[in-house]
């Protein structure tokens, strides 16, 4: 019945677990369509490795997709047996993502029509448009099906560029078997950050014993997940409104002042977490700017910081010689006889020219999402239904997640979740952050639909 059916565009794990919520706390009459072009749900950029080294990079007891029952997640891996087998002995472990694949498809099957109750559709295709029509939203497929919902959601995820076959490197999320990298072949990563290690540790499990050059502006690792004594943060304490400096010497005086009570620093930045999207939403479009220039990445290695074992692995490959990284800055990738040459200019100065067969990009998931390979996104810009936001780094949407059009008011029909809303609210990449935001904008749509 479209007259209660909600549309979801995107089946990865912003997606998947907006659906949980809207059927699991829906009147049984709302049902969901997801609409997905990959072969199965819950297996987006995320999610749809299939290497057992590939880590989750929180523990198992921040995973769970509803915050009001924390523990969901635990209890998912301790029932199916997978705990033991994972060798966790508490939620404080990190569990490949792929078994988190698992969970996602798991949370949605008892309204799946195999199975379930049917109030959830799986529709196979790629959405090429969004517009509305009389009583709600029409969503076209690629091969010229529609499908009709009182409301859509974009739950597209990261903006993920296409390569080319004459593009001078490659994407991060390909195997070293589909890049053709032989086990003696030297290998450029382009960005030292979480994609970076991911690379590093296929790269070894295939056997590579090739030279690996990982090379970025600063040249910083992520830093190591530890345990960590929560510190009580009042929202009063926090600096609101202020610019990157400003909140620089603040955290650095409190990190300071909380080791001289015996917390750690990740206990500091963990009480920030849920002040984080307050913090961007007060900042001015300067500071911003001046954020992602200057301060992204001493934050994000602190904040989004690796499983141990991701970084047992990543100091064994640089003490045995398998890895070197580099700070500095990439000028150019030319062809040259047997590969490419990245040319790079040290931090500090002088430059350096490394041959290797192969280069991959890990520069991260900051991209301008109608230039990245996100066809549906720049269809919804061009038309004037959606909006890109001045930084380039997402559309804009309204508090409630409502996409925000080129002109007039936010829309009544068309709205955002996840990562694609990250413009407005930064920190909207990793669950924590992801259920907070679907279990509110599930309570908005059911309102709607009610």
């Amino acid at each position: 019945m479209n007259g209660d059916r909600i549309l979801i565009v995107g089946g990865g794990a912003s997606g998947v677990i907006l659906a949980a919520h809207l059927l699991r706390d829906g009147d049984p009459s709302v049902e969901v369509t997801i609409v997905e072009r990959r072969p199965r749900i819950g297996a987006g950029v995320a999610y749809g490795t299939d290497q057992p080294d590939h880590l989750l990079n929180t523990r198992a007891s921040g995973m769970s997709a509803f915050p009001d029952d924390p523990s969901h997640f635990w209890r998912w891996l301790q029932e199916g047996g997978r705990a033991e087998r994972l060798g966790c002995r508490d939620d404080f472990c990190f569990v490949p993502r792929r078994d988190y694949r698992d969970y996602l498809a798991d949370l949605v099957a008892p309204w799946l029509a195999e199975g379930g109750d049917g109030r959830l559709r799986v529709v196979a295709g790629e959405c090429v448009d969004l517009r509305e029509v009389a009583g709600g939203v029409a969503a076209e497929l690629g091969d010229g099906r529609v499908e009709i919902g009182i409301r859509a959601v974009l739950a597209t995820g990261h903006a993920v560029p296409v390569y080319g076959p004459d593009a001078p490197y490659s994407g991060p999320w390909c195997s070293p078997e589909e890049l053709g990298i032989g086990t003696g072949d030297d290998v450029v990563i382009l960005g030292t950050g979480l994609s970076m290690v991911d690379n590093v540790a296929q790269l070894r499990r295939a056997g590579h014993r090739g030279r690996i050059t990982a090379v970025s502006r600063r040249g910083l690792l992520p830093h190591v997940h530890a345990p960590a004594k929560p510190l009580p943060l009042d929202p009063a304490d926090v600096p609101f409104g202020t610019g990157p400096a400003f909140l620089l010497r603040w955290l650095r005086r409190t990190v300071r002042w909380a080791a001289a009570q015996g917390v750690d620093w990740r206990g500091v930045v963990d009480a920030l977490r849920p002040h984080t999207q307050a913090i961007w939403g007060a900042m001015t479009p300067d500071a911003r700017r001046r954020f992602l220039r200057h301060a992204r990445t001493y934050w994000e290695v602190h904040r989004h910081r690796l499983a141990p074992e991701a970084d047992t692995l990543l100091r064994e490959a640089m003490a045995e010689g398998h890895l070197t990284v580099l700070a500095g800055r990439l000028l150019k990738v030319e062809r040259g006889e047997g590969g490419q040459v990245v040319q790079l200019r040290r931090r500090g100065g002088g430059e350096v020219r490394v041959a290797a067969s192969h280069v991959i990009d890990c520069t991260g998931i900051l991209r301008d999402p109608a230039g990245a390979g996100d066809p549906l996104t720049a269809r919804l810009i061009a038309a004037g239904r959606a909006r890109l936001d001045p930084l380039g780094i997402g559309i804009e949407v309204a508090g409630d997640g409502a996409v925000v059009p080129a002109e007039g008011p936010a829309s009544r029909c068309l709205f955002a979740v996840g990562p694609v809303t990250r413009a407005r609210f930064w920190e909207i990449t990793a669950v924590p952050d992801i259920r907070v935001q679907s279990a509110a904008l599930a309570r908005h749509l059911l309102r709607v639909a009610a």
